[in-house]
């Protein structure tokens, strides 16, 4: 009998060579479309969180917001989306982080959360680290405790769980993928 991480791991497919040459990407949009292995996601995610005392859940751009929002949604919390700079329409902050081919920003509403709210961090997945980090940073500058940050993939060879663990953030990662 399966876990439930090599459940939800068995759902994701992975694309070799997208966006680029050598990349293996982790699409998780075969679990999305079945409704029980959705079903699964979520729920490991509620019963890790039900009790936490968060006030939000805030989600990365853009895959983040498909299980934050539900996330949310299931605990009774507000959701704060942080987008891609130039995505929202009010006043905002900004952090830039490195890519491995460049740059980016992202951003969130100066009004997203308030000092002291606990906070819980969803993306799909952490690679070099760079997008959960910069999220990270906007919370805190809004005064936010992120308590942890949480993804359905870690892809640890590429440093970004190491990376976010070293600067105290606690993280919850559904499964892993190493190399191939």
């Amino acid at each position: 009998m399966l876990n439930a991480s090599q459940y939800i791991k068995e759902h994701i497919r992975t694309v070799e060579n997208w966006p680029q040459q050598g990349v293996m990407f982790r699409d998780i949009t075969p679990l999305l479309q079945d409704p029980k292995t959705f079903r699964v996601l979520i729920d490991l995610f509620v019963h890790r969180y039900m009790d936490a005392k968060l006030d939000m859940v805030a989600g990365l751009d853009a895959r983040g917001f498909i299980i934050g929002s539900v996330l949310a949604y299931e605990l009774n919390l507000g959701f704060v989306p942080i987008r891609k700079k130039g995505k929202l329409p009010f006043t905002t902050l900004s952090e830039q982080y490195e890519l491995e081919y460049g740059s980016a920003t992202v951003e969130l509403h100066a009004d997203a959360c308030k000092p002291g709210d606990r906070v819980v961090l969803i993306d799909d997945l952490i690679a070099t680290g760079g997008t959960m980090m910069a999220g990270k940073k906007l919370l805190e500058r809004l005064g936010a405790e992120v308590v942890e940050g949480a993804v359905i993939v870690d892809l640890p060879e590429l440093g970004g769980s190491k990376l976010l663990k070293s600067s105290g953030l606690q993280l919850y990662t559904v499964c892993d993928f190493d190399g191939h």
